[in-house]
């Protein structure tokens, strides 16, 4: 018997008939029916075992036949979709007999963390076609990874598209965490997907909401009709650790099945869709019940040994398989490895990024940004890994529920104004040359203004009126990543703050790798509505150094200035301990140096 026959929970199709397992431990009888026997009630009982798993063998049955677990139980008689459903009509329809198709795990290598940048997008708003009724589809979310690859990130990070209530949603409200969203796609539309996406260098990451599930269209609750305290059940804790912000939908961490349950979920996403990574939703979530840091009384240590079981789970499956939390309380424990006490991911949104970087470009009055807010946030780290941290100034947070886009929070109502384009792109600029794993939102790169709603795509004609903005993003992202050779630096895990200036507004810091040409990159950004002229900066080596890049080059947009020279010399004056240098930078703007390869 093959390992997909003695899987022992969900629909396992095999020639000539199907398996059917299903764990109810309060149910009195427990019945497959489904297309396959005209939806019969009675004809095709499943048999229990000790441990409350039900099991089955039906002949005939074939994928893309269509069934539920009918539960009798003391509490009632329910009509349940299979929790371990690869696929269903709708979120409350049936489940879906899908064959189980294993992926080579080696057949892709993603980029490291160092040299990987990330694009977070939603396939509801990013793959829906002009002018077509319902959500974006998978489909049509493929046809653009070719603007991806052209734009130059190397990893997309998609947004929950497990089964979810309704049409529209951002995703994280799963109501079948195996089953793919179905008004995205089929299961072998995101098969389809992952494989177009590998053939154009481009890692998947997605999101997986473990924290909660539901609360919509949820038939894990009460699900073989036992709960107590009128909660959850079997899937979710039956006391005050239910609560979260989303509903009493809590997962039981502690219990064995539970964990199996998400287990399994997350395996599923590497093994048979061939993904690169997980973005954990709101892990604060599962390790305390309100979500915060020292906080012992509501700890779930169940909740933190789980993370922790699925990550070296994950790494048993695939080596390099990627994780990141999403905990925004800035503990450095998520991204400890496990040996060390901690929950093992690889990265976690930074936060502290965002929350300091954020506000110093949208404030209104340049007295009001603080250098010493940035200069922090660039050298903040969870450990001596720089590139434990995801950093941005745009995410589906940062831009939902009302709250403007970046350029729209600038100038509002102006987002292609002079003062948006200078401090967001500025904003980019920090970005991609601080240490960390560089993420942006979709439609950032063409200056999307409006906030993120699911029922709102992206407006892809900013692409062409914001060209130029466009190409400022390919280029500060081709730098990042070193295409030309030359700033290697901003691959590596240094910092050195070379100058913050409060009075005028500005910060210059080097960034490397091993040092020398090639690798050494000076980056100087001035954060004022001055221009920043012969600000002389220490320079780590003499000799000529040439602007890879400067923000207010005239090619991203025709009312930039083109301040400043293409080349500036670094000498050591007698007496001074360094080098140094006389830059100009213009309003808002920043400029990147390096030296050519020796």
């Amino acid at each position: 018997m093959t390992e997909q026959r003695r899987a022992r929970k969900g629909a396992v199709p095999y020639k000539g008939g199907c398996r059917f397992g299903v764990w109810a431990p309060h149910a009195g009888e427990v019945y497959v029916v489904g297309s396959f026997n005209g939806w019969d009630k009675t004809v095709h009982p499943m048999s229990g075992g000790d441990d409350g798993v039900w099991t089955a063998d039906i002949p005939g049955v074939k994928a893309g036949d269509e069934y539920l677990y009918r539960i009798v139980a003391p509490g009632g008689e329910f009509m349940r979709i299979d929790p371990y459903a690869r696929r269903v009509t709708n979120s409350a329809g049936n489940g879906i007999v899908k064959a189980l198709r294993h992926k080579r795990m080696d057949a892709f290598t993603p980029p490291t963390l160092d040299k990987m940048v990330i694009y977070e997008l939603h396939i509801g708003t990013f793959g829906k076609k002009e002018g077509a009724d319902g959500p974006g589809d998978l489909e049509t979310a493929m046809e653009r990874l070719e603007y991806l690859k052209e734009l130059g990130v190397n990893a997309v990070e998609i947004m929950p598209l497990s089964e979810f209530a309704g049409g529209y949603s951002w995703g994280y409200n799963p109501a079948h965490i195996f089953a793919v969203e179905s008004d995205y796609g089929s299961p072998r539309n995101f098969r389809e997907f992952v494989d177009r996406a590998h053939q154009l260098g481009i890692a998947v990451i997605i999101d997986v909401v473990y924290n909660h599930f539901g609360p919509g269209d949820l038939d894990l609750w009460q699900f073989d009709g036992w709960s107590e305290d009128g909660k959850g059940g079997i899937y979710f804790y039956n006391d005050w650790r239910a609560q979260t912000p989303w509903g009493e939908t809590r997962p039981d961490y502690g219990r064995g099945e539970v964990r199996e349950y998400i287990r399994d979920n997350a395996l599923m996403w590497f093994r048979e869709y061939g993904v690169d990574g997980l973005r954990w939703d709101m892990t604060a979530y599962i390790r305390n019940v309100h979500g915060m840091n020292d906080d012992a009384g509501s700890d779930l240590p169940d909740g933190w040994s789980l993370m922790q079981w699925v990550n070296r789970e994950i790494r048993r499956v695939k080596k390099n398989g990627l994780t990141i939390a999403e905990d925004l309380q800035d503990n450095g424990a998520l991204t400890r490895a496990v040996k060390d006490g901690g929950a093992g991911f690889d990265a976690q949104w930074g936060a502290v990024f965002v929350h300091a970087l954020r506000p110093t470009l949208t404030a209104l009055d340049d007295k009001d940004r603080s250098m010493e807010a940035v200069k922090g946030t660039l050298l903040h780290r969870y450990s001596a890994d720089a590139f434990e941290r995801v950093v941005y100034t745009e995410s589906h947070d940062e831009v939902a529920n009302g709250r403007a886009r970046v350029p729209e929070e600038i100038d509002p109502g102006k987002a292609s104004s002079w003062a948006a384009k200078k401090r967001s792109t500025l904003g980019a600029a920090v970005v991609f040359t601080a240490p960390g794993v560089p993420m942006l939102f979709q439609g950032q790169e063409f200056l999307e203004d409006d906030w993120f709603h699911d029922q709102d795509p992206l407006d892809w004609s900013k692409k062409e009126r914001n060209k130029g903005i466009l190409q400022l993003y390919k280029d500060l992202i081709a730098l990042r990543l070193n295409r030309e050779g030359w700033t290697a630096g901003l691959t590596g895990q240094h910092i050195d703050i070379l100058a913050a200036n409060e009075d005028l507004k500005c910060i210059a810091y080097h960034r490397w790798r091993d040092g020398g040409s090639g690798d050494s990159t000076v980056v100087v950004a001035n954060f004022s509505a001055n221009v920043l002229e012969n600000f002389v900066v220490a320079m780590p080596a003499e000799g000529e150094w040439t602007v890879r890049f400067n923000s207010d080059g005239k090619g991203y947009d025709g009312a930039f200035g083109d301040m400043g020279p293409a080349t500036v010399r670094a000498e050591k004056k007698e007496g001074e301990d360094h080098p140094a240098a006389a830059v100009t930078v213009a309003p808002y703007s920043a400029i990147i140096l390096s030296q050519t390869r020796s």
